[in-house]
C-alpha cells in the first residue's frame, strides 16, 4: 500500500513539475517576446530618436524578463535532470549561441548611448537587432527538434550531427517563431508610444500580422501531415481542441483591435496567443519532454524516466511555494512603475 502511494505521489509531482516548467516558458515567452520583437524591428527606425524610444520601451523591464527562462532552465536541471543532461549535451552549440545572442543583446541595450558618436551607436544597434534575430529563431530551432524528435541511443545520449537540427521543419518553426515575436513586439511598441512614432508602427503591425499568420498555418500544415504524434492528444481528447479554437480567435482578434485603436487588447490577444501555442505543444508532447526520433518508445525521456525523487521534487515544491509569489510581485510591481507611454528625459537610454 505504501509503495503503491509512493508512486502516485511521484507520478502526480511529475505532471505538477511539467505544468510549471511550461507556465514558466509561456511566461518568458509572453515577456521576454516583446523585447526579441522590439529589438528585430530596431533596424527599421532611421531616427535617433526612434531607436532610443524602442530601447526605453523595453529598458526598465528586459532584464527582468529573463529571469523567467533561467529559472524554467533551473526547474529543468532540478526537477528533470535526466532531460537537462541530453538536453544540455545534444543542443550545446545552440545553447551557446543563445547564451552569446542574450550576452550581446544586453550589452547593446546598455552601451548603445554611451556615445554620440553614429558609427558607435550604429554598431550596436546592429547587435542588438542581429542578437534578437538570433535568440528568436534559435528557440524555435529549438522546439522545433523537440517536436521532430533527435536520435538518442538507449543512455539517452545524443548520436546525430550538428547539422541535423537545421532540418525543414525546425527552419519552419524558427521562422513562425521570429514572425511571432516581430508581432508581438509590434503590438508591445504600438500599447507604450504616441505621436509621431506611434502611426509610424502602424506600418510594421499589419505586415508583421501577415507574416505570422502565415507561418502559422503553413507550420501547422506542416505538423498536421509530418508531425503526427502531436495531434493524437487532441484525437483522443477532444475537449483539448477548445485550445486551438481559442488560439483562432485570438489571433483574428489582434487586428480587430488595432483597427479599432485599442492597443491594449490587442496585445492581449497576443499573450493568449502565445499562451494556446505553447499549451497545444505542451499537449500533444506530454507525457514525452526530449523524443528519440530513432526510437521514440524505447529511447525518448519523458516525465517519468527523466525526472528526480519524490524528495527532490517535495523540496522544489517547497521552494517554488515560496518564491513564485515573489518573482510574480517583483514583475507586477515593475510593470505597474513604468506603466503608461514612453517619453525621453535625462534619463533615457
Amino acid at each position: 500500500m505504501e509503495n503503491s502511494n509512493f508512486w502516485f505521489q511521484l507520478h502526480h509531482l511529475q505532471n505538477v513539475w511539467y505544468v510549471g516548467f511550461i507556465i514558466l516558458l509561456i511566461g518568458y515567452s509572453i515577456l521576454d517576446g516583446f523585447d526579441l520583437g522590439v529589438g528585430m524591428l530596431h533596424l527599421f527606425s532611421k531616427k535617433d530618436e526612434s531607436r532610443r524610444l524602442m530601447l526605453n520601451s523595453i529598458g526598465p523591464v528586459w532584464d527582468g524578463n529573463e529571469v523567467w527562462l533561467v529559472t524554467a532552465g533551473g526547474v529543468l536541471f532540478a526537477a528533470f535532470p535526466e532531460v537537462y543532461a541530453s538536453f544540455a549535451s545534444a543542443f550545446y552549440l545552440p545553447v551557446m549561441m543563445l547564451l552569446g545572442g542574450l550576452i550581446f543583446r544586453a550589452v547593446a541595450i546598455e552601451f548603445r548611448s554611451k556615445q554620440p558618436m553614429p558609427w558607435w551607436r550604429w554598431t550596436w544597434d546592429v547587435l542588438f537587432a542581429l542578437a534578437s534575430l538570433v535568440i528568436a529563431f534559435g528557440l524555435g530551432i529549438v522546439v522545433g527538434n523537440f517536436i521532430q524528435g533527435i536520435p538518442l541511443d538507449e543512455n539517452y545520449d545524443h548520436i546525430g550531427y550538428f547539422t541535423e537540427f537545421f532540418h525543414p521543419y525546425a527552419v519552419l518553426i524558427g521562422i513562425m517563431a521570429v514572425a511571432l515575436f516581430t508581432m508581438h513586439g509590434s503590438i508591445y511598441l504600438m500599447m507604450k508610444t504616441e505621436g509621431e512614432f506611434h502611426e509610424k508602427m502602424r506600418q510594421f503591425v499589419n505586415p508583421s500580422i501577415i507574416f505570422f499568420i502565415l507561418s502559422y498555418a503553413i507550420a501547422t500544415i506542416a505538423t498536421l501531415i509530418y508531425q503526427t504524434h502531436m495531434i493524437e492528444a487532441l484525437q483522443q481528447r477532444p475537449y483539448f481542441f477548445i485550445i486551438a479554437v481559442i488560439n483562432i480567435l485570438a489571433i483574428a482578434n489582434i487586428p480587430r483591435e488595432i483597427q479599432l485603436g485599442r492597443d491594449g487588447r490587442a496585445f492581449f490577444s497576443s499573450c493568449v496567443n502565445i499562451i494556446c501555442l505553447l499549451s497545444l505543444y505542451a499537449i500533444g508532447m506530454y507525457p514525452q519532454m526530449l523524443r528519440a526520433i530513432n526510437a521514440p518508445e524505447a529511447n525518448s525521456l519523458t516525465i517519468y524516466n527523466g525526472s528526480s525523487s519524490l524528495y527532490t521534487l517535495h523540496i522544489l515544491l517547497i521552494v517554488a511555494v515560496i518564491g513564485m509569489p515573489l518573482v510574480i510581485s517583483y514583475t507586477t510591481a515593475v510593470y505597474y512603475i513604468f506603466r503608461g507611454k514612453v517619453k525621453l528625459d535625462a534619463h533615457s537610454y
